[in-house]
């Protein structure tokens, strides 16, 4: 096997998870990944284009979905036969923390003298902690490791002092650590590159599809994802993303934007090889209206047939709503109120009223959209049991207000399993009504590797609801939403009730655990039957996955597109 010069690693949300019974319940149920969190980064992509322009020979491989697809798959044993100059792990999200930190331990065991370099938001936040773990050699903190890569494998390859390298944190010769500042942060990504074909060509080069499978159920619906923008203008109070969190942790000041027409040139290419969803991601209004109205134009004429997915993070007037839909003929949107409550809402940092947001769903609907996705939250600020059962309500209203054309799917979710490090409520939980009950990174952790059910793992809990009270008011939301989802025909009966099935199963498992550990019987007899029961059960417990799926051409790959790539590939390797 030929030496590549480095290898990126997505790790499962638990490296173990195939030998455990717990019951993961709904964390993952509004994304299009299991509770595993095999969805790798985008940024693995953009970072492996960088390194291959350069000279750089990269790999991915997707741990968590080759685990996902066979039981007799052993990462170590692939592991062991890797040869790569330098290997890469990600902890973007803390759910992978117990996955992302046993993996880098593997990683260091079967290849001691290589370097392992982590990187994401959450291995920013928590650099100093997770520097002093033996196995890690480096960190490339910041939302932007695209230079920094490229700087630190020209370093190793040619034994270069690291001193220089922005955004670095790492260990010298001595084993001391050293932490650079956290100077790159480019308001200009125009260099910044998504390329589909890159996954497509190293399939072909190592004959391994399920190491690039971007999520377990891709194969049958392979949607893609555009990033005009890095950096958020909203505050969103729990999200790690936000404008201040970015601020704060990775000195971005303001958006860094790509052109309108290399945003179109990116979703043409994806639209080269697939026939399905392309979905932008982060509202498209948020560098000004006159941007979103040029991207517009640019995707106009591309003369697409593939769907394409845009977010909201306030609903857009009326002008914009028709700028749309003369732009993309098959268009779809998601927003996300995340409560019916206006005042919860603004709690939150999503300012904007009902009105408005009815107005812009009616709107939608005038203008041909194909479907309109509407996300709620539980676990908000001054959020009862109470109110997260009038947003139900509100759902309902929604549903026979405008739902008669049956493409509007409201959906309702807990803000799980951690708290995100960096966002405002972490760093000021009192202020916020909110109680956190893990705060460094090894403390998470252990959180992951004692958990049998996911209110184990929930990190937190407010004024307002309990951890019991988040966890119960969650399965009763969202089996009255199925209900009225099942109603007003925006899911078949059939779907409904093997749903409700689900749910009520989940909360009965969860209940039968509460109470074998109150009577002391966890390691019992029916302690043991319970975990097998439980061992492997990775389904979605409140929403049919298809449910989260946009309208698919019935060819989902574009077949000429891909072998036009892998002759290319062919023709030009050495």
């Amino acid at each position: 096997m030929a030496t590549t010069d480095i290898v990126f690693l997505h790790p499962p949300s638990l490296l173990d998870f195939r030998e455990r019974g717990m019951l993961l319940g709904p964390i993952s149920d509004v994304i299009p990944s299991t509770p595993i969190f095999e969805m790798y980064p985008v940024g693995f992509v953009s970072l492996c284009h960088q390194l291959e322009k350069a000279g750089f020979s990269t790999r991915i491989i997707n741990v968590a979905n080759k685990m996902l697809r066979s039981p007799r798959y052993d990462p170590a044993r692939e592991i062991r036969r890797l040869k790569a100059k330098a290997f890469a792990v990600d902890l973007h999200w803390l759910p992978h923390v117990q996955g992302s930190l046993a993996l880098g331990k593997l990683i260091k065991q079967l290849h001691p003298q290589r370097p392992l370099i982590y990187g994401g938001y959450s291995a920013t936040y928590f650099a100093d902690e997770l520097i002093r773990y033996p196995f890690v050699d480096f960190i490339i903190k910041g939302d932007s490791a695209e230079k920094p890569l490229l700087m630190l494998m020209r370093a190793i390859v040619n034994g270069i002092d690291y001193g220089a390298i922005p955004n670095l944190t790492f260990k010298d010769a001595a084993g001391r650590v050293q932490a650079n500042e956290i100077t790159h942060a480019p308001t200009d990504i125009e260099d910044v590159t998504i390329d589909y074909g890159l996954p497509i060509t190293k399939v072909l080069r190592f004959l391994d599809f399920s190491a690039y499978v971007p999520f377990r159920s891709w194969p049958r619906y392979p949607m893609t994802a555009i990033f005009p923008y890095r950096g958020c203008q909203y505050d969103c109070i729990a999200c790690g993303g936000s404008k201040s969190a970015g601020e704060r942790l990775f000195r971005r000041s303001r958006l860094a934007v790509k052109s309108p027409r290399k945003v179109a040139s990116e979703i043409a290419q994806s639209a080269r090889f697939f026939n399905a969803p392309i979905m932008l991601i982060g509202d498209i209004l948020q560098n000004g209206q006159d941007y979103a109205f040029r991207l517009l134009e640019e995707i106009q004429q591309l003369k697409l047939r593939n769907e394409i997915v845009i977010e909201f993070f306030a609903p857009p007037s009326a002008d914009v709503i028709r700028r749309v839909r003369k732009s993309i003929p098959k268009y779809n949107v998601e927003m996300s109120p995340e409560s019916h409550d206006e005042s919860i809402r603004r709690a939150f940092g999503r300012p904007f009223d009902n009105r408005e947001l009815e107005d812009a769903i009616s709107g939608f609907i005038d203008n041909g959209c194909g479907r309109i996705d509407v996300f709620f939250m539980i676990g908000l600020p001054h959020q009862t049991y109470a109110s997260v059962m009038e947003t139900v309500d509100y759902c309902e209203y929604l549903l026979a207000t405008y739902g008669k054309r049956k493409n509007l799917h409201p959906f309702i979710a807990p803000l799980a399993p951690f708290m995100d490090p960096g966002s405002i409520v972490w760093e000021q939980p009192g202020a916020h009504g909110y109680r956190l009950l893990a705060r460094t990174l090894d403390e998470h952790r252990q959180l992951m590797e004692s958990a049998v059910t996911w209110k184990d793992f929930l990190s937190y809990e407010t004024q307002w609801m309990s951890r019991d009270e988040i966890v119960d008011s969650t399965y009763e939301a969202a089996l009255r939403l199925n209900q009225h989802k099942r109603k007003h025909g925006v899911i078949q009966a059939s779907t409904a009730d093997n749903l409700e099935r689900r749910m009520q199963r989940s909360r009965a498992q969860l209940q039968r655990i509460d109470e074998l550990t109150r009577s002391g019987q966890r390691g019992s007899a029916a302690w043991r039957r319970l975990q097998d029961e439980l061992r492997g059960t990775l389904m979605s417990t409140l929403y049919a996955k298809e449910e989260l799926n946009w309208p698919i051409g019935v060819s989902r790959f574009r077949v000429g597109g891909i072998l036009s790539r892998w002759l290319s590939q062919v023709i030009h390797s050495p």
